[in-house]
């Protein structure tokens, strides 16, 4: 199933917009561009956190996205 990215940003947003998903029952995906430059010896400030949900959990978020 093909993931689609909802959100790119700084970690607080994304952190702050995965709770939002979490409370709807929505579990997205997390790739941490900091962490892997960080852990990687780049230490990268432009890297963002990017959220990424599923194809079916799209549909059922969608109308919210706006919201958030």
């Amino acid at each position: 199933m093909e993931e689609i990215k909802i959100f790119s940003g700084s970690e607080i947003e994304a952190l702050a917009v995965k709770q939002q998903l979490e409370e709807r029952g929505i579990e997205p995906i997390v790739k941490n561009g900091y962490e892997s430059a960080r852990l990687a010896g780049f230490g990268n400030t432009d890297a963002a956190v990017e959220l990424y949900v599923t194809e079916e959990e799209y549909e059922k978020i969608k109308d919210i996205l706006d919201k958030l």
